[in-house]
């Protein structure tokens, strides 16, 4: 069975960026929805981008206008764009997707998380 692998968490400076990456090892033979979480201490884990059916885009209010999600099919690869960070956005960055592998039926795939961390 396939697994989503992260990387590109890291230590950053208030104002600084960030690329996370999260690829897919199996074979996709299709997909429902895709997305990026992040969970900090003591809080709930929470939608940050995601794409859904029909390739609709959805931002969590407080990264609107810093963070931008896209992917490359080919690659079967999702990435998350993150600029003027703040140190609010520390977190464990989770990606997330809905799909199904060829040869099995559909589930509900996360990565193990990447750290990022603002801060002076």
């Amino acid at each position: 069975q396939g697994q989503l692998v992260e990387s590109g968490g890291g230590l950053v400076q208030p104002g600084g960026s960030l690329r996370l990456s999260c690829a897919f090892s199996g074979i996709i033979f299709s997909i429902r929805s895709i997305g990026w979480y992040r969970q900090a201490p003591g809080k709930q884990r929470e939608l940050v981008a995601g794409f859904t059916s029909g390739d609709k885009v959805n931002y969590a209010d407080s990264v609107k206008g810093r963070f931008t999600i896209s992917r490359d099919n080919a690659k079967s690869t999702v990435y998350l764009q993150m600029n003027s960070l703040k140190p609010e956005d520390t977190a464990v960055y989770y990606c997330n997707a809905d799909l199904r592998e060829r040869g099995r039926g559909w589930n509900d795939y996360w990565g193990q998380g990447t750290q990022v961390t603002v801060s002076s």
